[in-house]
């Protein structure tokens, strides 16, 4: 009896603590779906069916499964079926604009232009950087991209200098080195009777810019910079395979083998910035240099509180900038390529403007790259056919609206550049099709719509190093037209897919043929 008394009055002192759990359990998983489907169909918006706890993220997990299987044909651009297999059944099924369900989290995929570009400049605060899961930031770190606020002014104000055109020259030289490193690895390869050598191209793209971006953002040098390639390499791995699984709040912190080892990589990629930060701070430099690194280290000495950091904050700056910058530069190197392989008159056309321009042996310099109209042209198309980011991510903070649409709070909102870049209503009929005198005319003439072409984003959140970004890929572009003559080598297999950026799936195998000797 006294036991029964005792667990009665066990229940009655936690009932207040699990009922509350139990309430807000039904609305997260079952009521809250139910209103925000009924909500958006009121507004003559469907979608695929909410399902519990997952959501529809099994049927994306299968989807995507299925469509890695497909190898397309290498002169397709039509790649958003194989990309995002999930998008193109619900835009079919469900219309331009559609709501789904990321575990249980309301997600509208919103493909209109106007809308787009609405949400992504909005300075009024209703729409901003959707809250991301914590693997994210163990990957790219707590940087630029996912602060909010006035840290995010803070930080934008202290980083704007870095990347002024001004600072941008001066860094070519160092891009022109590294670079030159490679393609004189490549031609040692290229040994005897050889004209010809396979080549996996993109692997030696995104070794060069994390060189690249070592040598000239943080002043490192080649061994720590690849020291710190590979790392951040193995927890990008890590990270890719964690994407569509439901993520439940607080397995964040389990000591789970996924968990330990993003912990483990996460702790030697810190490790790799801090031996860097270290080796500056005992220089002798006073002012530490005016890259990234040292304008970063000023502002943490600095006494006025609007342009100060700390030092975690430019650990973690450091970072985003590095995987950020690794991935979007090698990956618009790697799609370009295909492009050239594939269209070899652009190639031949690109080379004579590279030797007109800049001459076949002289080093090229910032001043060059102004003056290489068609390669720019090229690297629009490319852009626009194969962006390294295919879709942006908002969230909105309250109720809002945003044209006619009324998006209830914590509402997810995708932007997805990939399909608006290669709409037909905006680019016309050969939309999917490589095309680059489209921008003969410049970017606000290249579509029905003035500025359509939205790869580095736009409004006050545009990418920061999005000319760091153009004037890397010009160098690394604008030698190897002075080296070598590049065709696709017949193992390639046309497998576009989105690891969080647009990766060739197999890889990009290519014949390299030098020029003559250099």
């Amino acid at each position: 009896m006294e036991l029964l008394s005792a667990i009665n009055l066990l229940a009655l002192v936690l009932l207040p603590f699990v009922v509350p759990k139990i309430w807000e359990a039904c609305w997260i998983f079952l009521l809250r779906p139910w209103m925000i489907t009924r909500r958006f169909k009121k507004q003559g918006i469907s979608g695929p069916k909410y399902r519990f706890v997952y959501g529809n993220l099994r049927e994306m997990k299968k989807m995507k499964k299925e469509a890695n299987d497909w190898v397309l044909d290498p002169n397709s651009n039509d790649i958003f079926p194989r990309v995002v297999p999930h998008y193109h059944n619900w835009l079919s099924q469900y219309g331009e604009t559609f709501l789904y369900w990321n575990g249980t989290k309301p997600t509208l995929f919103i493909s209109d232009p106007e809308l787009g570009k609405q949400i992504l400049s909005t300075k009024l605060g209703f729409a901003v950087i959707a809250k991301p899961r914590p693997e994210v930031f163990i990957l790219f770190g707590k940087g630029l991209p996912f602060i909010e606020g006035d840290d995010w002014v803070r930080h934008r104000r202290i980083l704007n200098p870095a990347f002024s055109m001004d600072r941008l020259k001066v860094m070519t030289k160092r891009m022109v080195d590294c670079t030159l490193r490679m393609l004189e690895e490549w031609r040692k390869q290229i040994s005897g009777e050889e004209v010809m050598m396979r080549m996996e191209i993109n692997k030696d793209f995104h070794r060069l810019i994390s060189d690249i971006i070592a040598t000239t953002a943080f002043g490192s040098s080649y061994e720590e910079g690849i020291e710190l390639f590979k790392s951040q390499t193995e927890l990008e791995e890590y990270f890719v395979t964690s994407l569509t699984s439901v993520f439940i709040l607080g397995t964040q912190y389990l000591p789970t083998p996924t968990n330990l080892q993003l912990w483990k990589l996460d702790k030697k990629v810190k490790d790799s910035i801090k031996r860097i930060i270290d080796a500056r701070l005992k220089s002798n430099s006073k002012n530490y240099g005016d890259d990234l690194l040292g304008i970063m280290l000023k502002a943490a000495t600095s006494k006025e509180s609007e342009k100060t950091m700390n030092m975690d904050e430019i650990i973690e700056e450091c970072k985003t900038f590095y995987i950020s910058g690794q991935g979007s530069s090698s990956i618009l190197l790697t799609w370009t390529t295909l492009l050239l392989s594939l269209h070899q008159d652009w190639q031949e056309k690109l080379r004579e403007e590279v030797f007109n321009e800049c001459g076949k042996d002289t080093v090229p310099d910032s001043d060059t790259f102004s003056k290489l109209k068609l390669m720019n042209m090229v690297l629009m198309e490319s852009l626009r056919l194969y962006g390294p980011v295919i879709k942006m991510v908002r969230e909105a903070t309250q109720d809002m609206k945003i044209g006619h649409l009324d998006i209830p709070k914590g509402t997810s909102i995708i932007v997805p550049f990939l399909k608006m870049h290669t709409d037909k209503a905006i680019w016309g009929e050969d939309a999917k099709q490589f095309n680059p005198l489209r921008f003969e005319n410049g970017v606000s003439q290249a579509a029905n719509q003035p500025n359509a072409l939205l790869p580095f984003s736009v409004g006050p959140r545009t990418c920061i190093a999005q000319n760091f970004a153009m004037m890397e890929t010009k160098t690394v572009l604008t030698m190897i037209l002075q080296w070598f003559r590049i065709s696709l080598s017949r193992e390639y297999k046309h497998a576009p897919v989105d690891n969080f950026n647009l990766h060739p799936q197999y890889g990009l195998p290519v014949m390299l043929q030098p020029l003559d000797t250099k």
